[in-house]
């Protein structure tokens, strides 16, 4: 299964990121979407689950989830916007992997057997940082995670 994980588009949804997510078989969207449309979009693609980030804080998007949880193949996979409001031990609480975003720097760490996967920022270009999105390819051995630049 391949998963497309994307986070801050901050009302900006690239063609680019478009293009990227094409044939994926499910979407994640981490928060700071700001504006639904690109929810709209963005499930014309594939299933996608959504949780709000620190700017949606009016219209549909204040109305989504601000965690959520996921399970493929047996993995269960945590949803949060900023890591620094974790508030959970995710090794106890038996996730798999934590995917958050807010940063708009992209990482992939492992820590305690936790998969920690940030995709970045997919929306307006914020200081030198990259624009860039994410993949994970899971199976029921394993999650693999990688993360693309778009421009």
């Amino acid at each position: 299964m391949r998963i497309g994980v994307i986070s801050d588009t901050h009302g900006l949804l690239r063609p680019e990121a478009l293009a990227a997510l094409d044939g994926v078989d499910q979407i994640l969207h981490l928060g700071d979407i700001g504006n639904p449309v690109i929810l709209d979009a963005l499930s014309k693609l594939a299933p996608i689950t959504a949780i709000r980030g620190n700017v949606d804080t009016s219209g549909p998007c204040a109305l989504l989830p601000a965690t959520e949880v996921v399970e493929y193949f047996g993995h269960a996979i945590y949803l949060l916007h900023n890591l620094g409001d974790l508030d959970l031990n995710p090794e106890r609480a038996g996730f798999a992997t934590v995917l958050s975003g807010h940063s708009h720097q992209p990482s992939i760490e492992k820590k305690n057997g936790v998969l920690y996967f940030n995709p970045g920022s997919a929306g307006p270009r914020r200081f030198q940082l990259p624009v860039t999105l994410g993949f994970m390819q899971i199976t029921a051995a394993e999650i693999h995670a990688e993360y693309i630049t778009l421009l």
